[in-house]
């Protein structure tokens, strides 16, 4: 009788433990960046989050450096249902939607405050576009502000002329026709391999990227000229998101507040911690002349006229708002 009731009670549990596992939503996060990048280091963190809040009804596992699919493909994947969730670099789409384009004009922002308040005045429309494309925003990190790496002495916008430039989204492009530049489309699981190749020799980008990528071991300068702070965002497909349980739903949203806060302390606290990097494997941490920060501000003032000029009524709300929130 005892071992009839300890095989049923073992035979209850069992089930149990099934109706559990088989009850847990499993979800796919692709990324573009590779595991020592501090975004991918911010997601393990989230999903781990979101299965302790969500006491393991929610698991996220996360694809990096381009595993599942690479970074331009991610936003759709999304919206497509092929992956629940995913990260992407906004300015990688902005031919879908100028709003995507935003914080990769140069020098609208100077710095992490400036770059969060830029966020704040966008992220309403930003949220209000990707639901109209069936996804929602759950967070965004801004990266290390962007430097300019060379192969050469750069004083000036002419200097730049003919280099081989990495453009790894439409901004970055504009960037190389407005320096007279030959843009290259690279993507950052591509860079290593493209320096050592010679294919570029020139590229606008983050310490961080700097780091990850091992740049200092094709390209010997990098001039800090804090030119912009792009984003990336953690945007969740529509239907999966509302087919969640209410205990589910609650746990990601509180996971992605975490992450959020999390993830730009993270970027503002490594951003010196990578250029020290850069600077003990051999590279030069140079500051840029003022002739060649004046110049490349003129770029960055012909950009934002011209995203003013494609974004329309949308774009002037933002940038007012953005101005607004300075003043305060």
């Amino acid at each position: 009788m005892k071992k009839t009731l300890l095989l049923a009670t073992t035979t209850l549990a069992l089930m149990g433990l099934t109706a559990g596992a088989q009850s847990a939503t499993k979800w796919d996060l692709p990324s573009g960046y590779p595991a020592s990048n501090l975004h991918t280091q911010n997601l393990q963190e989230f999903a781990k989050d979101v299965d302790a809040l969500s006491s393991g009804d929610l698991k996220i596992t996360i694809h990096d450096n381009a595993s599942l699919f690479k970074a331009p493909e991610i936003k759709r994947a999304v919206q497509g249902n092929q992956a629940q969730i995913g990260e992407i670099l906004l300015n990688n789409f902005a031919n879908d939607d100028p709003i995507y384009a935003l914080d990769g004009l140069p020098f609208l922002t100077s710095d992490f405050d400036s770059a969060w308040k830029l966020y704040q005045a966008q992220k309403e429309q930003l949220d209000k576009k990707l639901n109209a494309q069936g996804m929602k925003l759950l967070y965004s990190v801004a990266w290390p502000p962007q430097g300019l790496y060379a192969n050469k002495d750069v004083e000036s916008v002419a200097d730049m002329k003919d280099l081989k430039w990495r453009a790894y989204s439409p901004v970055t492009a504009r960037i190389a026709e407005l320096v007279q530049a030959q843009p290259v489309t690279i993507q950052q699981s591509e860079l290593a391999q493209a320096m050592a190749t010679g294919v570029i020799n020139s590229f606008m980008t983050s310490g961080s990227t700097g780091w990850d990528t091992k740049v200092y071991e094709h390209i010997k300068n990098f001039y800090d000229v804090q030119a912009w702070q792009p984003k990336n965002v953690v945007i969740v497909n529509l239907k999966a998101y509302n087919q969640l349980s209410e205990n589910a739903r609650n746990a990601l949203l509180e996971a992605s507040d975490k992450a959020e806060q999390r993830g730009w302390a993270l970027s503002k606290e490594k951003t010196q911690w990578y250029l020290d990097q850069l600077a003990d494997n051999g590279m030069n941490i140079r500051k840029p002349s003022e002739k060649l920060m004046t110049e490349l501000r003129e770029v960055g003032k012909t950009m934002i006229a011209e995203w003013l000029e494609k974004a329309g009524d949308d774009g002037r709300e933002i940038i007012e708002a953005y101005q607004a929130s300075m003043k305060q």
